[in-house]
């Protein structure tokens, strides 16, 4: 099995508005790190070569990131091993805290690769009904440990 992950949030700011550019402007270098961290299989792309011309909702100013690692330890070294931590530690300064959960998880079959309206769904069903055995949080990721002190951050 490998762990799908959607990252939905809403920009404070337009896109193109100056207080969120230093979050646009290092998109390419942290998703390229992603590319080639151990564990990563794929992530969606749009013509923008990131998701941020996808429209999933809307508000133009909420947006994706859907990708797929081959375990929870593999997205969290990642997310809080990474330069990616950086930007995870300034996300209140770009991304409304209360829009809804920032981030789904699920289990998929290796091989395989969701679709944006599954990932959007299972976002969905996180946001309300709660963690399950379909979709979780960090706190259903099995062996993940990182997220529980990079949270208090």
């Amino acid at each position: 099995m490998h762990l799908a992950q959607i990252n939905i949030a809403r920009l404070l700011h337009p896109q193109d508005d100056p207080r969120v550019a230093e979050f646009m402007d290092n998109l390419d270098a942290v998703n390229a790190v992603a590319e080639r961290s151990p564990g990563f299989v794929w992530r969606f792309k749009d013509e923008s070569g990131n998701a941020t011309d996808t429209q999933a909702f809307d508000d133009p100013q909420i947006i994706v990131n859907l990708s797929v690692w081959e375990s929870a330890e593999a997205l969290e070294q990642f997310v809080f091993r990474t330069v990616h931590k950086q930007f995870y530690g300034k996300r209140r300064a770009w991304f409304d805290p209360a829009f809804g959960p920032a981030l789904a998880l699920w289990w998929i079959e290796a091989g395989t690769t969701p679709t944006l309206d599954e990932a959007l769904a299972r976002w969905r069903k996180l946001r309300d009904e709660g963690p399950g055995a379909d979709v979780f949080g960090w706190e259903g990721a099995g062996a993940a440990e990182l997220w529980k002190t990079a949270r208090c951050g």
